[in-house]
């Protein structure tokens, strides 16, 4: 079958279904059901007042505050990530096979997804082996899928298609996650005894999504240029000589420079919320009777299907000011949710805060995706290495916020002055975006 044409909306089309396939990973995995699942193996409550008596886990021989764990373990991955992902994107410019490597981690996610079925406090550490690998599939494949937005649509599209992306992401893992919540709040039309193997299933269906829609996606996108080199121990650098020839040309590239490090730091802060906020709904709202499996799944849900809205207004929003002002009046509203969050004690609170979230999530995601696409300098053939410079300024932001956020908690006590402490991060980045200036382009960034 013949390569279908950059610009062409079969292929875009294409593109854009991966964030379908597989963004039932960051909703179920890493937002909804394995933090519910993960605070109730780890937390014991009093069964009459819902208060936590206890939250320790015992991990390596060591003890360690249940939501400080988790951080730690999810910033040792996504330092993983950081270090994996220039290696293996320079390799597949100099190869010519990105999509091999997005298939590889693609497939590495899904099965250590359906490997957390075994998940238990007895069997803590190769659970968290099988979260770690989930985490470092996802991201991994990333890396490559991200990579192909400037080989696929010209500059005028990608703000569009982008958008499109995370909207489809959006409605997909939330048809799979209502799919879920049937199957953990009516376990017994399932022939299930309690909602503890549905919860498990769950890890099993977001594997087997994952790889199944994946398929359309690999079917159509370009298999690369086909270089035909070998990959040998020197080439093993390749990916970080890549990256200190982007550092170098950044040193020419002011505006690329600027806003690689204002979205470092806000990222950092975006990133830790959205893995940490139901982990803080599960310890710190006092839920009272209602169920609370219940009542966080709803406000993902929320979060989940604003967010399509959100997306979508926001890219507009960017056609009307420019990418770089719409970018600092998403960041504002941020900083206004944290602030909010730090009082946040009820559901109703919690609802609240949770719709706020999904109006600026998607957004601030996707808008950030295509402005960094449009900086790239025209022409560029390895626009792999460019977007692992932007994923490695990611990931080691989130290893950084993550870490930060973990230890805020454990000295504290408390994850709402964790919270808080992410505003700092907000305002640098705010500030940063507002010294890029005058820059006159086809799509006006600011």
């Amino acid at each position: 079958m013949s390569e279908l044409k950059k610009g062409s909306k079969k292929l875009l089309n294409a593109w854009a279904f991966y964030d379908w396939a597989n963004s039932v990973y960051p909703l179920v995995i890493s937002s909804a059901v394995f933090p519910i699942f993960y605070g109730a193996l780890t937390i014991i409550k009093d069964e009459d007042t819902g208060k936590v008596l206890s939250d320790t886990v015992t991990f390596l021989g060591y003890e360690f505050n249940n939501d400080s764990l988790i951080s730690y373990v999810t910033a040792f991955s996504f330092l993983i990530v950081s270090i994996l992902s220039p290696i293996l994107s320079g390799i597949s410019d100099y190869v010519g096979n990105k999509e091999g490597f997005m298939k590889f981690f693609c497939y590495l996610g899904a099965a250590s997804c359906i490997g957390l079925y075994w998940f238990s406090l007895e069997n803590i550490v190769f659970g968290m082996v099988c979260y770690v690998l989930g985490l470092v599939g996802f991201w991994g494949s990333l890396v490559f899928y991200n990579s192909y937005l400037p080989d696929i649509a010209y500059p005028e599209q990608q703000d569009k298609i982008s958008a499109k992306g995370f909207s489809m992401g959006y409605i997909g893992s939330v048809l799979l996650l209502l799919l879920n919540l049937i199957m953990i709040l009516k376990y017994e039309w399932f022939g299930f005894e309690n909602s503890a193997q549905p919860t498990r299933i769950a890890f099993i269906l977001v594997g087997v999504w994952w790889v199944l829609f994946a398929q359309y996606t690999f079917k159509y996108l370009p298999t690369g240029t086909n270089k035909g080199h070998k990959v040998t121990r020197s080439v093993l650098m390749y990916g970080f000589n890549e990256l200190k020839k982007i550092w170098k040309a950044l040193k020419t590239n002011r505006i690329l420079k600027r806003y690689l490090t204002a979205f470092f730091v806000y990222s950092m802060a975006v990133q830790t919320i959205m893995i940490a906020a139901t982990y803080f709904a599960v310890e710190e709202l006092d839920w009272g009777t209602q169920d609370s499996t219940t009542g966080l799944i709803i406000s993902i849900l929320l979060i989940q299907l604003i967010a399509v809205v959100g997306a979508n207004y926001t890219a507009k929003l960017s056609l009307k000011i420019g990418n770089i002002k719409a970018l600092i009046y998403v960041i504002c509203v941020w900083i206004l949710i944290c602030g909010f969050a730090y009082f946040v004690t009820t559901p109703m609170h919690f609802y609240i805060t949770a719709a706020s979230v999904g109006l600026v999530m998607g957004g601030i995601q996707a808008l950030s995706r295509s402005t960094y696409s449009k900086l790239i300098p025209e022409g560029t053939e390895d626009s792999a290495s460019y977007f692992s410079f932007y994923d490695v300024a990611e990931k080691i932001g989130i290893v950084i916020g993550m870490f930060l956020y973990g230890f805020i908690a454990q000295i504290t006590g408390s994850m709402r002055y964790s919270i808080l402490f992410l505003v700092t991060f907000f305002i640098a980045g705010a500030l940063i975006l507002s010294t890029i200036k005058n820059i006159k382009t086809e799509e006006t960034l600011y």
